[in-house]
C-alpha cells in the first residue's frame, strides 16, 4: 500500500498512518520501506497481524526478545496493575520495592557470586554500563592504567558509543568516526573453510582465543581492563563458539587479571536452551548485559550483573558518598520491573528454558534440511537460533537475502536478515508445525530467488 493511498480513516482506526515521512526509522531503508511499507498492527502468540489482516509467523521473536510469545496474559496484567498503583518513580536516592525483588530474582538464576544488577533501559545502555563499571573496578583498584577494551571483529554491541567502539560491525561504524580510542578487537570465529555446516558447536577455532594474549603482549596486560564478547554472536548472522574458545578466554583473563564481559542481551532468558549462555558453558564471567527476553519487550529493560567482588571493591573503596557516578532517569522503572518478574515467573512456570533446550534437535534439523538448497553456504545452529548464509551475488551484496525477507513476509513468515545470512530465533513457545513451515518456506523461497 502506498502511503498516498493511506486514508485519515485509517490513521484514526491506528492501523494505517497517513504520512510516514516523519518517521525517521531505525537501521531501516526508510526511502524503500515508506514507498511500500509493511505494518504490523497486532500480534499474539506466534503470530503478528499486519495492516492488510494477514497473519505472519514469527521466526525472529520480534528482534531476539519475544522470548515467550505474544500478548501474554500474566505480564499485561502485572504491566496494568502497576500503572494504576505507581506510573514511576525516580531511582536516583530514592527507590522502589519491586526494583529491589528483580534484582533479588535475577541473581538466584546467576552462576556463582553473580549477584548485584544495575538496571538499564536497552542492551545498548547495558553495554556501556558495563564498560564503565569495569574501567571504574580498576579505577578503585587502584589500577586505573587499565583503560584497553577489548572487543571482537563481527561482534554486536549496541549503538552506543562504547558500544561501537568495541563493536565489530563495520557499517555500523563508517558514518562515525569520533568513537572511543583505547580500543582493540579480537579476530572472529568464522570460517567457512573449517566449520561450514556445523551442527551446534564447530570443532575448529579454540585457538583463536590464543589472540588476547598477543594483543595483551602488544599493549600490555597490565593495560587491558576487559574483554567483551557476545558467547554466541548474533546480530553479525548467528557465529557459533568453537568447542573450548570461551573456555580459553576465560583463563587468559584470570591469568592477566581482565575482566571478561559477556554480551548476553541476545543469548539471555532461554534462548540457547538455558536461563544463560554461561549456564550452558559452565563459566562464570565477570559481568554479563542482559535486556531483550527480560520483560519479554512488553516495557524497555537492560540489566548488567556483576560479580561480588566487583560491586564489594566499588563500594568499599569509594571516597564518595555516591559511589558509581553513573544512572538513567528510567533504570528500574516500575513498569519494566512489573514486566520482568511476570516475565520471569512465566518462564518458570511454563519451563520455557527447559522446553527451548528440548526442541534444539528438532530445530537443528530443520536447519540442516536446507544444506542442499540452493544458494546456501552455510547453516548455523545452537538452542532456538540459526544462521543460513547466502552466496552474495556478486554484483549485489546483501541483495539476495533481502529478497528472500520480502519473499518469506509475503508467503507469511517473519525472518531477519544481516548481510547476506538468514537469522531466525523463534519464540520459545513455538511448535513443531511452526518449525515446519518456517524451513519449508524458507525452502521454497529460495528455490524461486535467483
Amino acid at each position: 500500500m502506498s502511503p498516498s493511498a493511506l486514508s485519515s480513516a485509517d490513521i484514526n482506526l491506528g492501523t494505517n498512518p497517513n504520512d510516514l515521512e516523519p518517521y525517521w526509522m531505525p537501521f531501516t531503508a526508510n526511502r524503500q520501506f515508506k514507498n511500500a511499507p509493511r505494518l504490523l498492527v497486532e500480534a499474539k502468540d506466534m503470530h503478528y497481524t499486519n495492516a492488510e489482516g494477514r497473519k505472519i509467523l514469527d521466526g525472529t521473536a520480534g528482534l531476539w526478545c519475544v522470548n515467550a510469545g505474544h500478548g501474554r496474559q500474566p505480564i499485561i496484567e502485572a504491566v496494568q496493575k502497576q500503572v494504576a498503583t505507581m506510573d514511576y518513580a525516580p531511582g536516583f536516592q530514592m527507590g522502589h520495592p519491586m526494583s529491589f525483588a528483580l534484582a533479588a530474582r535475577l541473581a538466584t538464576m546467576m552462576p556463582g557470586d553473580l549477584d548485584h544488577v544495575f538496571f538499564t533501559n536497552s542492551g545498548s545502555e547495558a553495554v556501556d554500563t558495563a564498560l564503565k563499571i569495569a574501567l571504574a573496578y580498576h579505577h578503585a583498584k587502584g589500577n586505573a592504567a587499565r583503560r584497553i577494551l577489548i572487543g571482537r571483529a563481527r561482534g554486536y554491541h549496541g549503538v552506543g558509543f562504547g558500544g561501537l567502539s568495541v563493536g565489530g560491525m563495520a557499517p555500523n561504524k563508517r558514518q562515525f568516526g569520533n568513537l572511543l580510542g583505547a580500543v582493540d578487537h579480537l579476530q572472529h570465529t568464522h570460517s567457512l573453510e573449517h566449520n561450514a555446516f556445523s551442527r551446534g558447536q564447530p570443532t575448529w577455532g579454540s585457538h583463536l582465543a590464543d589472540e588476547l594474549e598477543t594483543l595483551a603482549e602488544l599493549h600490555g596486560a597490565h593495560s587491558i581492563a576487559a574483554v567483551i564478547v557476545e558467547p554466541m554472536a548474533g546480530s553479525t548472522g548467528v557465529l557459533i563458539p568453537p568447542i573450548g574458545y570461551l573456555e580459553r578466554l576465560r583463563k587468559i583473563c584470570n591469568h592477566h587479571g581482565i575482566l571478561l564481559i559477556f554480551d548476553e542481551v541476545i543469548t539471555g532468558f532461554g534462548r540457547l536452551g538455558a536461563s544463560f549462555a554461561c549456564e550452558r558453558f559452565d563459566l562464570i564471567p565477570d559481568i554479563v548485559t542482559c535486556a531483550k527476553g527480560l520483560t519479554n519487550a512488553t516495557v524497555p529493560m537492560g540489566g548488567v550483573i556483576v560479580r561480588k567482588h566487583i560491586y564489594d571493591t566499588l563500594i568499599n573503596n569509594s571516597e564518595e558518598p555516591i559511589e558509581l557516578f553513573h544512572g538513567y532517569t528510567y533504570s528500574g522503572h516500575p513498569l519494566a520491573c512489573a514486566a520482568a518478574l511476570a516475565t520471569l515467573e512465566l518462564y518458570h512456570t511454563e519451563g520455557l528454558f527447559e522446553r527451548a533446550a528440548e526442541l534444539e534437535s528438532y530445530w537443528e534439523e530443520g536447519v540442516h534440511s536446507l544444506s542442499e538448497a540452493p544458494h546456501v553456504i552455510d547453516v548455523r545452529n545452537m538452542g532456538l537460533a540459526a544462521g543460513i548464509e547466502l552466496e552474495p551475488r556478486p554484483d549485489a551484496p546483501t541483495a539476495r537475502a533481502f529478497e528472500m525477507f520480502l519473499k518469506c513476509y509475503d508467503d507469511g513468515v517473519l525472518i531477519r536478515t544481516t548481510a547476506d545470512t538468514i537469522t531466525l530465533s523463534p519464540p520459545l513457545i513455538i511448535e513443531h508445525s511452526q518449525i515446519d513451515k518456517i524451513f519449508s518456506t524458507i525452502s521454497e523461497c529460495l528455490s524461486k530467488v535467483a
